[in-house]
């Protein structure tokens, strides 16, 4: 069996500018659901980051959100070219190395 692409198209539009999905039906559930807050969490993760770069773990603290709804609109930002890896690691909770993004 072909292996599909990991994010494919979503309503008309490409990932990363809505939430991307394997090709599966509990994947596409998922985009689905978080589809409507997406853009909100993106924008919003954006605009801390202009003020300071921080690891997704430290965004998600200062928005009081799980990590697990920041980290994919942290991804989809640097796949837009909004933000870039700084080059710098702190460690996060669970005691591992975490990349600290920064807006371009």
């Amino acid at each position: 069996m072909k292996q599909e692409s990991l994010f494919t198209y979503v309503s008309g539009n490409a990932y990363p500018k809505e939430p991307g999905y394997q090709m599966r039906e509990t994947s596409y559930a998922a985009a689905k659901k978080v589809k409507p807050t997406a853009k909100t969490l993106r924008d919003s993760v954006h605009n801390i980051l202009k003020s300071k770069a921080m690891t997704a773990d430290e965004v998600a603290a200062v928005m009081r959100e799980s990590v697990l709804s920041i980290r994919p609109r942290v991804t989809e930002l640097m796949r837009q070219g909004l933000i870039e890896d700084s080059g710098v690691r702190r460690e996060n909770e669970s005691g591992k190395k975490a990349t600290v993004w920064r807006v371009k």
